[in-house]
């Protein structure tokens, strides 16, 4: 389903990772053609965007760019207007990534970012209404799961801190702060964003994590966590995942 908007809506694919935990399938080929039930991971995402209306796509590469590059124009763009975003020089993270897209992205409409390593059943329209109907800078896909590092938000779903349960280390732009006051919640990966965010990041350069650049503008701007019903994702980093990754669409 296609949503229910006439423009055609932009997105990021984040496709430039080094891919390490992927090893050593990674040796020889970036992680966004590493296979999942015959096709490359970056096809998969291609294909999801554009079933839901994001057709305009910028990808992101530096780790075995050529190929990722080849790829997308043996195959016609799959039909969508797709552009690159050259990383080759250097990685800039997902802040800098955003930001070095900013020529692409940066238009009226709200834009999507998405990890080229996560596969998900994720409805493009609920995230894209939630994010229109809540009016905040940013909207980010979180859910309920166990893992190492952690969003913290307010009762509001609004982001209030960062928490990395392995080291114990805590980022928030409040002070005093009580993480034990807040929801932890388990970023996704992906994420809608309105671009005005590039008004904010008119002040960062070169190398920086999206996450980081939310936090430092978190008291003066709404960065809303989407909590999506009977959500289903798969994060595709590592060799044993991606059994677990056919089996998911499969179903």
């Amino acid at each position: 389903m296609k949503l229910g908007i006439e423009k055609r809506m932009k997105a990021l694919v984040f496709a430039a990772g080094l891919g390490t935990r992927l090893k050593p399938l990674t040796d020889t080929q970036p992680k966004a053609l590493v296979q999942v039930a015959g096709k490359p991971l970056l096809e998969h995402v291609i294909c999801k965007l554009i079933a839901n209306g994001f057709d305009r796509i910028i990808v992101n590469v530096h780790h075995f760019a050529g190929q990722i590059i080849d790829f997308i124009e043996k195959n016609n763009a799959f039909g969508a207007d797709i552009v690159i975003s050259d990383e080759r020089d250097a990685l800039l993270d997902t802040g800098g990534g955003i930001k070095k897209a900013g020529w692409f992205l940066n238009e009226d409409e709200p834009f999507l970012v998405h990890n080229v390593d996560i596969l998900s059943n994720l409805d493009l329209t609920a995230l894209y209404h939630y994010h229109c109907a809540h009016g905040g800078l940013a909207s980010l896909v979180v859910n309920d799961r166990e893992t190492s590092r952690y969003l913290l938000v307010d009762n509001d779903l609004r982001l209030a801190g960062w928490e990395n349960r392995m080291t114990g280390e805590i980022k928030s732009p409040y002070a005093p702060f009580d993480a034990r006051q807040c929801k932890a919640l388990a970023f996704s990966g992906i994420h809608l964003l309105s671009p005005a965010v590039f008004q904010k990041m008119e002040s960062w350069s070169g190398k920086f994590s999206i996450i980081d650049f939310y936090l430092s503008i978190a008291t003066g701007e709404d960065i809303y966590a989407y909590i999506p019903p009977m959500f289903q994702m798969i994060d595709v980093g590592t060799v044993d995942s991606l059994q677990k990754a056919e089996m998911f669409l499969s179903q």
